[in-house]
């Protein structure tokens, strides 16, 4: 018997008389698969039904539409990386153009989530990725996709100085995926952590503009170039004689900032180079600021040393 399918996402039986639907499709995801091309004959399965076990995101598209062509590609990436939390059905309106009566679909594209067999919410036009992103956790209850939690580990093996496993990590992420500015940043962080210099330097330089860009890719470049400049200090209690000698030596100041850095004295260096700031902000163009600020980049933007340096550099310039 074939059904109509109601606007609230329930099915009626169609009349006698009228024409009788294919055989009901298996269920969707049945084949394992998470994204799949569907129509109306198989809507019920494909949809309602697999959405009594996850949700399932109904994307209406058509070949001559150009924000589909937008949109389709990041909902699919954006499935594939919630690892089995929530699935994709695409639906061709111009071959189905019954089901988008029946649903009210007035333009494209136009996407509708269904749970536990009903439609629960649903968006018009192409939105950017961290809406759709934001769209898809609110469907899945805020539970967080593997690639996630994977992203929150790598994070804290690295805060924990455990950089062989960040590094194991980060690779595996990007190995999934090779765009993850997230996984990226943690990498080149990791390789910078564990010395390997070079293997950062040239991770950094493959990347693709668009990526290289990116606040967090930027912020890891800085830390290269910091780690490359802290390898040439020379010894701390030789640079505090000399600018106990001289206390207008400004290059031993911020050579001994760096020298602090780079045997771990983070809270150290900084303290140092605020005085240089203080003394003589806008020495060699304005070079400690921009050591401080890529230390605080080095650091992390949530270290108390970031926070608390931070406050403490608008002060110094803006007192």
């Amino acid at each position: 018997m074939a059904f109509i399918l109601n606007p609230d996402g329930t099915t009626t039986p169609k009349p006698d008389g009228q024409a009788a639907a294919a055989p009901a499709a298996p269920p969707a995801g049945a084949d394992g698969a998470l994204i799949k091309d569907s129509d109306i004959r198989s809507f019920v399965p494909d949809v309602i039904e697999a959405s009594k076990a996850i949700p399932v995101l109904v994307d209406f598209w058509a070949p001559w539409c150009g924000p589909c062509k937008q949109l389709t590609p990041v909902l699919e990436k954006l499935v594939t990386q919630a690892g089995g939390l929530v699935k994709l059905v695409k639906i061709n309106a111009d071959e189905n153009q019954e089901l988008c009566q029946q649903l009210r679909v007035q333009s494209l594209p136009t996407v509708y989530a269904f749970k536990d067999g009903q439609p629960v919410d649903a968006f018009m036009g192409a939105l950017p990725e961290s809406q759709l992103k934001a769209f898809i956790e609110k469907l899945t209850g805020g539970t967080k996709p593997p690639l996630d939690q994977a992203l929150e580990q790598g994070q804290e093996a690295l805060a924990a100085g455990e950089n062989d496993l960040a590094l194991e990590i980060f690779t595996e992420i990007q190995a999934q995926d090779p765009a993850n500015e997230a996984a990226l940043s943690g990498l080149l962080r990791a390789q910078i952590a564990l010395g390997m210099l070079a293997e950062a330097e040239e991770a950094l330089a493959a990347l693709p503009a668009n990526l290289r860009v990116k606040a967090d890719i930027e912020a890891a470049a800085s830390a290269l170039e910091l780690a490359k400049e802290v390898g040439q200090t020379g010894d701390p209690a030789e640079l505090r004689a000399k600018i106990e000698a001289d206390p207008k030596d400004n290059q031993a100041r911020l050579d001994l900032a760096l020298a602090l850095f780079a045997r771990g004295d983070a809270e150290g260096a900084i303290d140092t180079l605020l005085e240089l700031v203080r003394r003589d902000r806008a020495w060699n163009d304005e070079a400690a600021r921009k050591q401080l600020v890529k230390i605080f980049d080095t650091l992390g933007g949530a270290h108390e040393l970031t926070v608390a340096g931070r406050r403490r550099l608008s002060s110094v310039l803006f007192s």
